[in-house]
């Protein structure tokens, strides 16, 4: 992958000094290649990660087309780039490469902001448009990469990533008193659209924003069709493992080493083993990798979020399908030193150690890999987690992966944030999302109430992981790909009535169905086991002691906004606080990231 940024103002002649700084802060996530161009009133910047036509594809890239220049600088994967490629020609294009970023460019030469619905990919990018004076940006379906934009006075400054906005002039680190409602009561969930920071937007996935001289355009090019699909169930078993075998087709073309990311569960094993089929095709083998921490191994006990441990399950796959396998484990002391560097990359906090250990581990893959497939997304699409099958969820008008929200807000000085300013804020963000979802003809009221579970997986909780996912991996030069988040998949399993994913009471039972004689059965059989985190008591009673140590130092900016009787109250618990897997040690973990934030970002907390 690679990084774009740039800013545009149409009212005036702009200055491109800032360009080398925004850059030059996003290196991390291009280290091959970097690059600028500008123009009277426009100004781009790229750094690349080289994966397709490595010596040719260099960005910013111009083509022509009746005297006027196109200049393009993009961050993503094309997965029907030779389809598009092959019709471009047909239409009289020509090309110098064989990169996708070349025929993203002429897709958009020939089509216009029609463009980004013909592509199948992971992207966001950038088009100056000479001929109609204009830039383009536009953002993939399911928002796997990232775009954020801001706009001040008449100017508007983009990028891949919050940090290199704020190196703009005049932008300021400022959260004001709904921006801390976000940061408190949702993260790492974000509303759709929102940059937590004040004055700092999102490009929302699926959707493009043409700049124009006084005008600001964003449109969504694409949503989920609400409609019911007919296939009977068996049909629908054939389609979807069709559909995947053609997603991982796709996926694993590369012209840079490539690897997957094997817990040994149902949805990275499904992605292993198709990949590993079609790779052995052309003689090669695939490389594996799955996670583990130190002192696991010692302290692991199952529970009814992790029931299981992944590595006699991930050897058992590699066996199967002849990888060669790799067991990464994480040492605590730098999951606990990454946290830091974790909030840098996302640019506020986040997961805590499960973003640092995923770090560390993209860290060592990078070693020997470029790029790397994940089974991340299933869960939100066939039905995978827990609050898809609890009672009484909808009931409690709430995203069903946030617990004890009363206690995270009392948390908090009053000063900062209130109980029932912010308790109305996070409902009716709630029931916003939930009017939004699409009404399916015919759905009965299960069905109804799963598909808004869902709906609200997809727009929330599986961004969240994509954000992370990307943050992470591209914190070490990797790109990690996620075939899961193919729109494809998505449209056609949204389609299905909630008893295909359920069948005789089995979560994704379909997915388990499609997977038969692609996995070992044990893996069919095996229940949801989420990403691995440390159960170690050591990296507790480590995170404590940086915990209790900021908070006694004068200058922690979190003393004095949190009460730390409520804290100790919430600790105690030691219950989930969000999703599946950051319960008390997380949440310690997560406040030293937030006291970080603070400082390192000089954060101005507007009451």
């Amino acid at each position: 992958m690679c990084s774009i940024c740039g800013y545009v103002d149409f009212n005036k002649k702009i200055d491109p000094k800032y360009i080398m700084e925004m850059n030059s802060s996003l290196s991390h996530r291009g280290p091959d290649q970097n690059g600028i161009a500008f123009g009277f009133d426009w100004c781009f910047g790229h750094n690349r990660l080289a994966v397709i036509d490595v010596e040719k594809g260099i960005q910013p890239m111009i083509s022509e087309k009746n005297g006027y220049k196109y200049t393009i600088i993009y961050n993503g994967e094309l997965y029907n780039s030779l389809e598009l490629k092959n019709e471009l020609l047909s239409l009289g294009h020509t090309f110098k490469t064989d990169c996708d970023t070349e025929v993203v460019l002429h897709a958009y030469m020939e089509w216009e902001e029609e463009s980004p619905k013909r592509l199948n990919g992971i992207f966001a990018y950038g088009i100056y448009d000479e001929l109609n004076h204009q830039v383009f940006l536009a953002r993939d379906r399911l928002g796997v990469k990232p775009l954020f934009y801001s706009q001040k006075d008449s100017t508007v400054i983009f990028s891949s990533e919050i940090k290199a906005i704020l190196k703009y002039e005049g932008m300021k680190a400022e959260i004001d008193r709904k921006g801390f409602m976000e940061v408190a009561c949702l993260l790492p969930t974000r509303v759709p659209g929102s940059g937590v920071f004040k004055g700092i937007n999102e490009l929302e996935p699926a959707s493009f924003m043409i700049i124009k001289k006084d005008k600001l355009i964003i449109q969504k090019y694409w949503e989920i069709e609400p409609k019911r699909n007919t296939h009977t169930y068996s049909e629908a078993v054939v389609y979807l493992r069709e559909l995947l075998r053609d997603t991982v087709r796709r996926q694993i073309v590369s012209d840079v080493p490539l690897c997957t990311l094997l817990s040994g569960g149902l949805d990275s094993s499904t992605i292993t083993c198709i990949a590993s089929e079609e790779l052995s095709k052309r003689n090669e083998i695939l490389r594996t990798y799955s996670f583990d921490y130190e002192e696991n191994n010692i302290y692991f006990k199952p529970n009814s979020f992790q029931p299981d441990s992944d590595n006699n399950y991930s050897l058992e796959v590699s066996k199967y399908s002849k990888t060669v396998h790799k067991v990464l484990t994480a040492p605590l002391n730098t999951v606990i030193d990454l946290l830091y560097e974790a909030v840098d990359k996302r640019d506020m906090p986040g997961m805590a150690d499960i973003d640092s250990s995923l770090m560390y581990f993209c860290g060592e893959i990078k070693k020997n890999h470029t790029v790397a497939l994940s089974g991340e997304c299933a869960d939100e699409i066939f039905g995978g987690y827990p609050w898809f099958h609890k009672e009484g969820v909808m009931s409690k008008n709430i995203f069903p992966w946030i617990y004890s929200l009363k206690d995270k807000i009392e948390l908090f000085s009053p000063d900062i944030i209130n109980l029932e300013e912010s308790t109305s804020y996070v409902n009716s963000i709630y029931e916003k999302s939930v009017s939004s979802c699409p009404v399916i003809e015919g759905e009965n009221y299960r069905d109804r109430e799963k598909t808004i579970i869902c709906w609200l997986n997809l727009n929330w909780f599986m961004v969240s992981l994509l954000e992370r996912k990307d943050r992470m991996s591209m914190g070490r030069s990797l790109e990690v790909r996620v075939p899961f988040a193919d729109h494809r998949i998505v449209e056609y399993v949204f389609s299905l009535p909630w008893s295909y994913k359920y069948k005789d009471n089995q979560p994704k039972s379909i997915l388990r169905d499609a997977a038969k004689g692609i996995v070992p059965l044990s893996v069919v059989n095996r229940k949801k086991s989420p990403y691995p985190k440390t159960v170690s008591p050591n990296y507790a009673s480590k995170v404590k002691s940086i915990l209790d140590e900021r908070l006694s130092h004068k200058d922690c900016i979190l003393s004095d906004i949190i009460n730390i009787k409520k804290l100790s109250q919430i600790l105690e618990s030691n219950t989930p606080w969000f999703g599946q897997l950051m319960s008390g040690p997380q949440f310690m973990a997560w406040l030293i990231q937030l006291d970080y934030w603070i400082g390192k970002y000089r954060i101005n907390l507007i009451k």
